[in-house]
């Protein structure tokens, strides 16, 4: 009987809790998805309101000043939908244009926030619970069909472009969370982040193979470079390297 290497124990637990983070988000949804929906935030400030969703982009923002993408990577309920069907995604999405859709949607969301607030008149009040009832997001038949159109156009944008495809493309929390590591990039405050050991490397490519994203883990590995806008910080391709190429932490720039 073979012994379990004891590292080997640690990175199986730490995507397990990972995996597990993303099902529970998943299965949340029905309470939280207007904590987080953009169409929420849109309808909130109509009224003057600011709404949950709001104080969750610029709670993202922020922390993305220290952590980048881990929300994308541990938390999103939209990125757990992607991972869920990840076995029918296999190709990876293209470098190239598509990747700088998803700034202009940024740019196009939060200035029709901006716009729709000064419409109303200014903010008027905070409401975390917005257009729930009772705390709880999907209160009716109707509400729960357009939230299933909604994952069902997340699911068509990662079934046409590739693994996370929404996440690449479209997602505007993503360009919100990129811009926050673009400054911590700037000023060069610790922060989590990959590293790597390129000398480490056998080129086995399983970092690649594992990486959510559908990233060129081990092109970057070889580059001596890390860094890469659509990283989501999931540690899957330093949990898969055989040969700890790649370490993941709190490191300085």
């Amino acid at each position: 009987m073979t012994e379990k290497n004891p590292s080997q124990k640690t990175v199986s637990s730490r995507q397990n809790i990972r995996k597990w983070l993303l099902i529970i988000s998943f299965l949340l949804i029905p309470v939280t998805i207007f904590y987080i929906s953009p169409i929420v935030a849109m309808m909130g400030a109509g009224k003057g309101i600011v709404t949950s969703a709001i104080l969750l982009y610029i709670l993202l923002f922020v922390v993305s000043l220290v952590v980048a993408r881990l929300w994308c990577g541990w938390l999103c309920p939209m990125g757990a939908w992607q991972e869920i069907c990840s076995p029918i995604f296999k190709h990876t999405v293209a470098d190239g244009w598509r990747n700088w859709i998803k700034y202009g949607v940024t740019v196009l969301l939060f200035a029709m926030l901006a716009f729709t607030f000064i419409s109303a008149g200014g903010i008027h009040a905070v409401d975390p619970f917005f257009g729930t009832v009772n705390g709880i997001s999907i209160t009716s038949f109707q509400i729960l069909m357009i939230v299933v159109i909604i994952f069902l156009i997340i699911f068509a944008a990662a079934f046409f472009t590739g693994r996370r495809g929404f996440c690449h493309v479209l997602c505007p929390i993503a360009g919100l969370m990129v811009a926050g590591r673009k400054i911590r990039n700037l000023i060069g405050w610790p922060a989590l982040q990959l590293d790597t050991a390129a000398g480490h490397c056998i080129d086995c490519k399983k970092c690649s193979n594992e990486c959510p994203m559908g990233l060129d883990v081990n092109g970057m590995v070889r580059q001596g470079d890390m860094e890469n806008a659509d990283c989501i910080l999931c540690a899957s391709c330093a949990d898969a390297c055989p040969k700890g190429a790649i370490t993941y932490g709190w490191k300085k720039k």
